[in-house]
Formats: structure tokens, sequence, C-alpha cells
């Protein structure tokens, strides 16, 4: 302020000399500031020009230009009116509407206007200090443009008539300095000063007053202050000369000092005015009143004339006016006048709640914000004084946010903790000020902050492993099934599309398709159960965040079965032209075991069990074939008449829901001389005629049931016959199945490629398979198990050239076993 001074002084020395007009406007757009800690000081007059430039804001604090737009940089008030404005474009602090001193700050020596410069990214505050000067914009004004004073003829030399001070709103040199009176005989004008130091005009009677001589006298009273240009206020006097009135109203005390409490209601008692006059009658009635009262406090107190007594009128407020000085005036019948001074001191109550203003606030916190992140710029001030004007600042304690000050009144709100928006996506926060009054005040506001998503969570199948089954055979596009993952972002990071894994085989991965937006599976190709019965693919769901998130489930695809293989015959070879013949002795007995019938199917499960039955037979009453067994059985003996060769055609067809069928056609020799083995027909009692569907499938679902139990005492057997005799029989004598005559898909578990492989198909065994196929007897000697050998031998030898082209696949030889 120093600086600014010597300034002024400088200017008013250039005054005299030249039109300090011209100076003051270059000083205008001079201002003076001062930098510290983040402040700017700007010095300006009054009654600017709208959009006149203060200063440049950006070049004070040390700012870039392009800076201020970019981040957002804004003025802000603090309980004031906006009053200027930044342009970002040139960091020019400018004016934006009128600002007048003395409507601001009234009769304030000091006119202090309070604001913010806040810039955005990172959040910056700077204070920028306002202080407006007078200007000489006000003229001097009296109360009462008209004076009347009533004088005794008789009143002495050199009596003083206190008149009423020129009002003028400005401050300093530009307020009122003198006083003049327009020239005439009787009275002269004199300066008197009050207690605190402000001067006012008396009239002083310099000559004799005769009524007889000049009843009235009208004088003018100029009210001139120091401002350039000089301005000036007049008051006209009117004075009539009466006769004597020797005293005047006397005020017991000069200056009469009170106070009252701010919002004291209408009718208090301020105080009681007490004035006397010795005169008696008319010229004794004293009446009060205020001699200059502005328009602000002519509603606020008033006085009652005869009494003196000064009660509230109004709503008084400490923060528009901490005190009031009044002059009163009391007034005698005669016109005789004396004035005193009431000063008034408004006490403080804490009636003002705390003002919370938000200067900045980021609605938005990324959940990834590090504690310390500022998100909101709050100011918080109390109007009232003292310890009424303290006030502190809390938010509640169960959020991740704090408050932290580092400006007075100041505070900014800040992350205290990891933020989840999954957990919790916006905050409702209660800004509590509380002030330290008595009772204390509070003020509340709520400041609403939306968490917002970063992608942190990656898409969540419903299941880690999903199941799916689709019978073979199904055409391209079938749906398989629907995968669903679910991500607990929000947006786009929540947003999930589906595919098949690259770390899924890429033959597998070639097997389905998938919707990349519902996760729905179809085929894209046909299935064989018979080449694959299972595969495995894997599916990533992935969001669309930045980077983006993925899981992985996988999916176990299961082929079903469909009857779609027809039965294939491996035994009587089928060959073109030549059809193998089977030996049955003469002598054979009814049930006697012909041959068997040997067929598999490709497929699995019903569709694979096999039913055998004769639809054209050379003597249809002569033989009959087991129904799961294939075994052909003769149902008579032979008699003199039969044919010495039959043809049995069978019938082989599968369980399947549409079932498939083959045939087969067995060539059968009788022949004399043929051994008749018992072995060959100890069940010939039962009659395909007395077989019961639904017994067999009882025996079947029991045998399937006791498998386990068999597979067990198999074992246990096997071992128990351990130093059994085992005869092997030469493979040159035996039948044998040619590799090329199986389908490509089964696999020689036996040596002789007639079943298949473990993994594609299931076994099953048939209700009479384990008669024909190996037999446990008791021990015999070797001689006999010989000879029993190679006559059942005889039967299936052929000698026919074509015996030689059969074959054991890679000459892997086809052992036979007989155990007993």
């Amino acid at each position: 302020m120093s600086t600014e001074h010597r300034l002024l002084e400088a200017c008013l020395i250039i005054d005299q000399r030249k039109n300090l007009k011209g100076w003051m406007r270059f000083l205008l757009f001079i201002p003076l500031f001062g930098v510290s800690f983040g402040e700017v000081r700007y010095s300006l007059p009054e009654e600017m020009q709208r959009g006149s430039v203060i200063g440049n804001v950006a070049r004070d604090l040390g700012l870039k230009v392009t800076d201020l737009d970019a981040r957002r940089a804004r003025v802000v008030a603090e309980g004031t009116r906006q009053l200027c404005e930044l342009d970002t474009a040139s960091g020019n602090l400018l004016i934006s509407q009128r600002i007048d001193r003395e409507e601001l700050c009234a009769q304030a020596n000091v006119c202090i206007l309070q604001y913010q410069l806040l810039l955005e990214d990172p959040l910056q505050a700077y204070s920028l200090v306002l202080d407006i000067t007078d200007i000489n914009d006000n003229s001097p004004v009296f109360a009462a443009g008209e004076i009347k004073l009533d004088l005794v003829e008789s009143t002495v030399l050199g009596r003083r008539f206190p008149l009423e001070s020129a009002h003028d709103p400005d401050l300093g040199t530009n307020s009122v300095r003198e006083y003049k009176l327009s020239p005439n005989e009787h009275f002269a004008l004199e300066m008197s000063t009050q207690i605190n130091g402000n001067g006012y005009p008396e009239l002083v009677l310099k000559k004799p007053l005769d009524r007889e001589a000049q009843a009235e006298h009208i004088l003018k009273v100029n009210g001139i202050d120091g401002g350039r240009p000089v301005r000036s206020g007049t008051a006209s006097i009117f004075i009539r000369v009466l006769d004597a009135n020797d005293n005047v109203p006397v005020f017991s005390q000069r200056v009469y000092k009170v106070s009252v409490p701010e919002n004291s209601p209408i009718g208090t008692l301020i105080a009681t005015l007490n004035a006397t006059d010795l005169d008696e009658g008319v010229y004794g009635e004293i009446t009060f009143s205020f001699s200059h009262l502005s328009d602000m406090m002519g509603g606020v107190f008033e006085i009652n004339p005869l009494s003196g007594e000064v009660r509230v009128a109004g709503i008084i407020d400490y923060e528009e006016a901490s005190t009031h000085e009044l002059d009163v005036q009391a007034k005698d019948g005669g016109g005789q006048a004396s004035h005193c001074k009431l000063v008034i001191d408004v006490i403080d109550v804490n009636d003002n709640k705390p003002v919370i203003e938000i200067k900045s606030a980021s609605a938005n916190v990324a959940e990834d914000s590090k504690p310390g992140t500022m998100v909101a710029l709050i100011n918080v001030y109390d109007l009232d004084t003292g310890s009424s004007g303290r006030v502190t600042c809390t938010i509640p304690e169960d959020v991740p946010f704090k408050l932290v000050s580092e400006v007075k009144n100041y505070f900014m709100l800040v992350t205290d903790g990891i933020l989840d928006r999954e957990f919790q996506s916006e905050y409702n926060i209660t800004v509590t000020a509380t002030d330290a009054g008595s009772p204390s005040l509070s003020g509340l506001k709520v400041l609403k902050i939306v968490v917002t998503d970063i992608n942190d969570n990656p898409p969540t199948f419903t299941q880690k492993e999903y199941d799916a089954n689709i019978l073979e055979n199904q055409p391209v596009g079938t749906f398989v099934m629907k995968v669903k993952a679910e991500d607990t972002d929000d947006a786009s990071n929540a947003k999930i599309l589906y595919q098949i894994s690259r770390d899924t085989n890429s033959e597998a991965s070639s097997f389905l398709t998938i919707n990349a937006e519902t996760g729905e599976l179809f085929t894209s190709r046909l299935f064989d159960y018979e080449q694959s019965v299972h595969f495995q693919i894997k599916v990533t769901a992935r969001d669309e965040g930045d980077p983006p998130l993925s899981s992985t489930c996988t999916i176990n695809v299961f082929i079903k079965d469909q009857n779609d293989n027809a039965p294939v015959v491996l035994y009587p070879v089928q060959t073109t032209g030549f059809i193998a013949e089977d030996m049955v002795p003469v002598e054979a007995p009814r049930g006697y075991l012909v041959t068997k019938v040997v067929a598999v199917d490709a497929d699995s499960g019903h569709n694979a069990w096999l039913s055998y039955r004769i639809i054209r037979a050379t003597r249809p009453n002569l033989f009959m074939v087991g129904l799961h067994t294939g075994e052909i059985r003769t149902v008579r003996a032979f008699m003199e008449d039969d044919e010495p060769k039959h043809t049995v055609l069978v019938l082989v067809t599968d369980n399947g829901h549409e079932s498939l069928s083959a045939t087969v056609t067995v060539s059968i020799a009788v022949g004399d001389g043929l051994p008749v083995l018992n072995e060959l027909f100890e069940f010939a009692e039962e009659s395909p005629d007395s077989e019961n569907i639904t017994l067999y499938l009882i025996i079947a679902l029991a045998a399937v049931s006791s498998l386990f139990i068999l597979l067990i005492s198999g074992v246990f057997y096997f071992k128990l016959c351990k130093r059994s005799y085992v005869y092997r029989s030469t493979t040159a004598n035996l039948p044998v199945f040619p590799g090329t005559y199986c389908p490509p898909s089964f696999t020689d578990l036996s040596r002789c490629g007639t079943l298949l492989k473990d993994e594609r198909y299931d076994s099953f065994l048939t209700t009479g398979s384990w008669r024909g196929d190996f037999r446990f007897v008791s021990n015999t000697d070797t001689d006999t198990l010989k000879k029993r050998s190679a006559a059942y031998q005889s039967t299936l030898r052929r000698t026919s050239t074509d015996r030689n082209t059969l074959k054991v696949r890679a000459g892997v030889p086809h052992p036979r076993y007989v155990m007993q």
C-alpha cells in the first residue's frame, strides 16, 4: 500500500500543473499488485467502464495463456457479487459490472474485494485481491435543502449555531473539505470538530440583530469537497429574528454511547436522550429529531420527539454495519437548537449459518484413483465474527474420503481409500460446516460423487466346464448349447464377446462355430459317432475394456450314437462265388450245435444289440438259430430222405429305432463218420419256441449288473486253474477271417479283427454267447482231448483250394485255446 500512496502523491503533484483526470485514467490501467503465496493484489478505481482491463493474471502469476482455457480457469467471488471476469484468450482480468465503492463498502476506509482464480487438472487456487479506490463521483449533499433558524434579537455576539453537515459518500480528499457562506453583515461560518474528529459548520453571530431593522435573513451555505474536479452542495438558511429567547436546549451529554444486540425486536428501547431548556412556556418546550439520517438508517431507528427515547424500528444486522453514528437535535419552541451525537454499537450474535460453496468439483472419480486424489474444492465461511465466525468442516466417517485444509476457509475433498465401483458406484457425501457460536449453527451441503468404472474385472462364466450332447449326423448349423459369462464392470467394460479359444486343438476348433454376442454354439460339420465320440473345445469370453480382460471355459462335447450302421457278418465268410460249408455228423441229435453266425454292428448301445432269425432254409423245420447268439442247431435228428447239403438264409437285425439288417447264407453239409461231440448238445432241450423275450431282458440286465462280480470271479478262477493242461491246436486247420473282410474302423483285439476299439464302442455279451465260445470241463486224459479236437476240426475243413486264400492278417498267427 505504501507504493500506492507514493504514486497517488506523485499524481497530486502533477495535478498542480496539469489536469489530474488524465493521470488518473493512466493509473486505472496500471494496477499495482503483489504476488505472495499465490496471491495477486490489484488496486483500481471505482466506476471503471465494463470491459476495462484490471490486469493480466496469466503474466502476473507466471501462467501460460494456453493453460487457462485448457484447465478451465475461472474467477469466483467470495461472498460478493461477480464484478469481474477472466478472458482466457488473453489472460486479462476484465470489469464485468459497475463497481461503486460507496455501494460496496459504504464509509469503510479500505474497500477490499476477494476473488479466487481456480484452475483444474490439477486443481490450483490463486487469491485475487481487488483494492477499490475512491474517485470523486459524488457531490456533497445537505439533508435539508432549507435550514430554518429562529433567533431572538437579543442573541449575544459570538453565539454559535451548529448547522447540519453536508454528506459526501466519497472518502479522503474527495469528501467535504470546506464550507462557504454567502456574503452578509451579521453572520460568519466557522468549523468545529466533534470528539470523533469529524468537522461540522457553525453559524456565528458577528453583528447584533435588530428585528425592527431586518426581520429575516436569507443565507446560502456551500459544502465543497477536495476532489478534482471540485464538487459542491448548497443549502439555504432562512433566519427569522424573534423576540428574545435567552436559553437554548442543553443535552446532558454531548455524546451518547450505547449498544444493542443485532436482530433486536422492533420497539426495543436503545437509549433515552435528555435535554433541558431554562426558558419557560413555548421557549422551554423541547422536541427531539435526527438531524441527518441516511435512507438506510431511516427505517432502522426512530426517536420520540417529546421523550427523546430512541427505539428499534427495523432490522439491525451486524454484518451490514457494526456501528451507527446518529446526529440528534433538540429544538425549543423559540427555534433555538442544540445537537448531540448518538453512537450505537451493534453486538454480534450467532445468527448466520456457515455457508458452504463448492468452488470446483469433479462429479466423477475413477475407481482406480490413488488415495489423495482431489475430488472437490470447498469454500466455507460464516458472516458472523469472533467465535461465531470460526467454522469447522466435517464429512461422515464411513466414506473413503477426507477433508484436507491448506488455505484458511478452504477444504479439499480427497480420496482416503480404495474405491470399488462394483461395491458402491456412487456416494452422497454430506458436508457439514459448524461454527463455534453458542448455540452453534450448522450448514449442510450434499455432494454427489459418481465412481466411474475401469476394466478391473474379467468376464466370469457361470460354469467353468460345460457338457454338451449332440446326435451324430445332425445338419451343419444345428444348435448345440449356449454359454454365458457375466462381467461386473459397466458399459463397454461389461460388453462381452465370445470366441473359440486359440488354445483349442486346431481340428476341434473347426467342429463348432460360436455367436460372438450371444455365446450360442452351432455345428460346423457333420459328426460321426464311429469316428469320434468326444472332443473338447475352449471358449474365451473377452470384454471390450482397455485393456480387454478375458476368461476361458471348457466345453466337453459328446457325440451320441444313431442307428446308421447295418450289421456286418464276419462268419461265415461270404465272398463272390464262394460260400464256406460247415460239416455236421449225420448222427447229430436234436439241439446239436452246427455252426454260429458271427456279426458285429459299428453302432453302440441298443443300436448294436443283434437279433438272428432264419428267413429261408432248404428244410424249414430242420435248423433253428439262437435269437441273440446266432448259434445254428438242429431241431430234430437227420432222416434218410434229408438232403446231404442244406442252405440256410439268416437275417441279422440290430435293435435301433429304425432297425437295419444284413443277411448271410449258411451252407451246411451232412457227413458220415464224423464223431458226435457231447459238448455240442448239452443244452439241446431249449427251443426257440420256449424263449421268452422278457426273461432274456431280465437275464441281460442281471448279467450287466453282475459283470463286475463275474470278472473278479474269472480272475480268481484262472489263478486256481494255473496248473491246468492247455492244448493249443495248430492254426493251419482252423478257420480264419481275412483282415480285408473287417471294416476299417474295427480294432483287432484278439488278432482276428472282429472287435471294436475300446474308446469307440461298448462291449456287449449276449445271454447265450458263453455256450459255444469257451468251455471249461473236467480233467480228461490227453489222448481223448486230441481225438475230439481232431474230429471237430475236420468238420470245419474244406478241401477246396480257395481255403488257401484265407490268410491271417500280416501273417500273425490266430491262436485258439481249448481248456480242459
